[in-house]
């Protein structure tokens, strides 16, 4: 596959909604979307960093049809004020984008352990508070796609040490959210098939590509050395924001993408490259772990799916 952002079909009747839409892979891929005619719902933390994020896509897009949503995934009253501002409208594509890397342990809003929260909890909560407005009476199922990284695959999941409260490393508390993200997305797909949805949910995962999302960490710890290092790695290895975004853009459009597979960069190490269809880790197939973190998820967030239990015989 040599999939490209000018193989995106027209989105003209298309709603996109992408958290973390105002920098890196979720800016690239509002703006590719916009250019294919979808009307992109920039869900961001910062109302006016979003604004700024579009004003940048309509110099590339005069006519692009965006809308400016502020939605703080570390909190969830403003997961679920988002959430009520848009439901009302159709939603055909929901991208869970955004999300913090290796970052000192803090807590969110609602006392979850910053990575986690935000990179699975604040996504999973939003996806089920949008779930009646997925567009799964049209020509195309619904999708939702939730980005991974590869870091997923080091991952494990501590249900007895969730939050990192007795132990915290930064780059396993982030492999945890990642591993984490993947669960989600399949055992979404199974419960979307085992309720015969017109909707399908798939992850994905960037490679390594040149954003912002690599200097939090650093910047918080208040570490010159490691941010410079950052950056001569980004200069190096990185690939850009653009070809980072592609396997996002494959999954949310691609006539031929699946639910409940797992996109990423097909090149060098898959870091780099054009996306290609791949295997995730062995532990993000493990269903029963699935449905731990579901029911784990449910519990902490107050958020439930009206969506049936998958049956024993859909596996992934």
């Amino acid at each position: 596959m040599s999939w490209t952002a000018d193989d995106i079909p027209d989105r003209g009747d298309r709603t996109v909604v992408i958290t973390g839409a105002n920098s890196g892979i979720g800016l690239e891929a509002t703006r590719e979307l916009a250019r294919n005619g979808a009307t992109v719902i920039m869900a961001c933390r910062s109302v006016d960093r979003g604004e700024n994020a579009a004003d940048d896509v309509r110099g590339d897009v005069p006519d692009a049809d965006l809308r400016v949503e502020e939605c703080d995934l570390g909190d969830l009253e403003s997961v679920r004020s988002f959430a009520e501002r848009v439901e009302d409208g159709e939603i055909d594509v929901l991208i869970n984008n955004a999300g913090v890397m290796a970052i000192p342990r803090s807590e969110t809003a609602d006392g979850f352990e910053t990575q986690f929260g935000v990179n699975h909890l604040g996504h999973f909560a939003l996806t089920g508070q949008l779930l009646d407005a997925l567009a799964t009476d049209g020509d195309e199922p619904a999708r939702v796609v939730t980005v991974s990284s590869g870091v997923h695959e080091r991952g494990e999941i501590d249900f007895d040490d969730l939050q990192g409260e007795d132990t915290y490393d930064k780059w396993s508390a982030y492999a945890q959210s990642k591993l984490a993200n993947v669960l989600f997305a399949y055992e979404l797909e199974r419960r979307f098939r085992t309720a015969d949805a017109n909707a399908e949910s798939m992850a994905v995962h960037p490679g390594y590509a040149n954003t912002q999302l690599q200097f939090r960490g650093p910047e918080e710890s208040g570490s010159r050395l490691r941010k410079a290092a950052m950056q001569v790695l980004n200069a190096i290895i990185a690939q850009s924001a653009e070809m980072g975004a592609l396997p996002t853009l494959y999954a949310a459009t691609a006539p031929d993408a699946e639910g409940g597979a797992y996109y990423g960069p097909g090149g060098l190490m898959n870091m780099r490259g054009a996306p290609e269809r791949q295997a995730s880790s062995d532990r993000s197939y493990d269903e029963e772990t699935a449905r731990r973190l579901w029911d784990v998820s449910n519990d902490l967030t107050g958020v439930t799916y009206d969506l049936p239990e998958p049956k024993a015989e859909l596996s992934s």
